[in-house]
C-alpha cells in the first residue's frame, strides 16, 4: 500500500514552537508527532510512505537519514513552491511514480483510524475517492461532509457557521484515491483538494465517505497539542509497547531522577530531573529537562532541555527546547514559550506566545 503524508505546512497555529522545527517533528511523550502517525500505519500493513515536504524539510531528512520510520520505508518529495493540498499530493505522487490506489493523510492528525476498513469500503463502493469522517461537536473549523445512505458524498462544505452545518461529520484528513484523481489536479500551481478537486468528484458521484469509530485529534493548536499528551497520560489512548515503562504510580518514566518529588501521571524523558519538593502532575518532562525545587508543573509540556526554576508555576503551558522559566514566574492558559527563550523571574504570562 502506498501512502502520502502531507507535512509541508508552516504550523502557524503552533508558533513560536514551529519557528525552530516543523510541527510534525514536535515531541508527543518524547516521540516526534510523525512517529505516532507511522505507528498506526504499521498496524495496517503499510510498507511505503512518501512525506510531502515544504517547510523545513531538512529536519525530517536529518532525523531519519536511513529512510526508515517505525520500520516503514520513507521517501521525500520536497515541493519547489507551496502548492496547497491537491498540488502537493500530485507533486509527491508524480515524484515517486504512484500509479495504483493510494492513501493520503495529514501529518498532524493523531488517530487510531482503521485504515483497512476504509480501504475495503472504498473498493466495495467502486469509489474514485473516499474520505474518512469524524463526528465533532462544533464542525465550524472543518470541512463538513453530508452523505446519502450508501456513503456517497452529496456536498463538501468548507468551514460552515456552526448553525448552518448540515452535519457534524467532518473531513478527518485521511483519503483513499484512485490514480485517476491525479488527472483532475493541474500541475505547477496551487490547488486545494477541498475547494477544487472534491467538488468535481461530488458532481461525478464518485466521492464517498465513511465515519470512523476511532480516536481522532487534530494536534495543530496549543490546546490540542497539550490534549494529545493528556489523552495518552490519562489512558484515553494507549502508549505503544516499548515506548516507555508504565510504573505502578501511573506515569511513564525513562531513567529520570525524581527522588523526593511529587509526581503523578507524568512522562519523564531520559535524563529528566525533578528536584525534591517539586510537584509535577499530568505533564511531559522532556529528555534532560529540569524542574527545580518548589516548582509546580501541572498539565504542561516541557521539551528537551527546558528548565523550570525554583518556585515557578506552570499550568497548561508548553515550553520549547532549552527554554528557561525564571524563578517564581507564573504561566497559565496555553502559554507557549519558544525554543531557547528565557522568561524573566517573577513574570506572569497567560495566553501569550513568546517568540524566539
Amino acid at each position: 500500500m502506498r501512502v502520502i503524508i502531507l507535512v509541508g505546512g508552516e504550523g502557524t497555529r503552533l508558533r513560536p514552537l514551529t519557528y525552530a522545527a516543523p510541527k510534525q517533528m514536535l515531541p508527543i511523550l518524547g516521540r516526534p508527532m510523525i512517529e505516532w502517525v507511522f505507528e498506526n500505519l504499521g498496524h495496517h500493513g503499510v510498507t511505503d510512505v512518501t512525506l510531502s515536504l515544504g517547510y523545513l524539510p531538512d529536519a525530517f531528512v536529518a532525523a531519519y537519514p536511513d529512510g526508515q520510520i517505525a520500520g516503514i520505508t520513507v521517501h521525500y518529495a520536497v515541493e519547489p513552491e507551496r502548492l496547497d493540498t491537491a498540488g502537493a499530493i500530485k507533486f509527491a505522487a508524480t515524484e515517486v511514480g504512484i500509479d495504483e490506489t493510494f492513501v493520503v493523510l495529514n501529518g498532524d492528525v493523531m488517530t487510531t483510524l482503521d485504515l483497512t476498513r476504509l480501504l475495503n469500503f472504498h473498493r466495495e463502493r467502486g469509489a474514485e475517492a473516499t474520505i474518512a469522517l469524524h463526528e465533532v461537536e462544533d464542525p465550524s473549523a472543518f470541512g463538513v461532509v453530508p452523505t446519502d445512505a450508501r456513503g456517497r458524498v452529496l456536498d463538501f462544505v468548507e468551514k460552515p457557521a456552526r448553525e448552518d452545518a448540515p452535519t457534524n461529520l467532518i473531513n478527518a484528513g485521511t483519503y483513499v484515491f484512485e490514480p485517476s484523481v491525479l488527472d483532475l489536479i493541474e500541475s505547477g500551481r496551487k490547488v486545494s483538494i477541498e475547494r477544487e478537486t472534491f467538488p468535481i468528484l461530488v458532481e461525478r458521484g464518485r466521492l464517498f465517505a465513511l465515519p470512523g469509530e476511532c480516536y481522532w485529534l487534530d494536534a495543530g493548536t496549543p490546546a490540542a497539542y497539550l490534549k494529545a499528551h493528556f489523552d495518552l497520560l490519562d489512558g484515553q489512548r494507549a502508549v505503544p509497547a516499548g515506548w516507555g515503562t508504565k510504573t505502578d504510580t501511573g506515569y511513564v518514566e525513562i531513567e529520570a531522577d525524581v527522588q523526593g518529588a511529587t509526581i503523578s501521571s507524568t512522562y519523564l524523558g531520559q535524563g529528566a530531573r525533578v528536584s525534591p519538593g517539586a510537584i509535577v502532575e499530568g505533564s511531559m518532562i522532556g529528555a534532560g529537562a529540569t524542574v527545580a525545587e518548589g516548582a509546580i508543573v501541572r498539565r504542561s509540556v516541557l521539551h528537551q532541555g527546558a528548565v523550570v526554576a525554583a518556585g515557578a508555576q506552570l499550568d497548561h503551558c508548553i515550553v520549547g527546547a532549552n527554554g528557561v522559566i525564571g524563578a517564581g514566574a507564573v504561566l497559565t492558559n496555553n502559554t507557549v514559550i519558544g525554543a531557547d527563550v528565557a522568561i524573566e523571574p517573577g513574570s506572569i504570562l497567560a495566553e501569550e506566545r513568546v517568540p524566539r
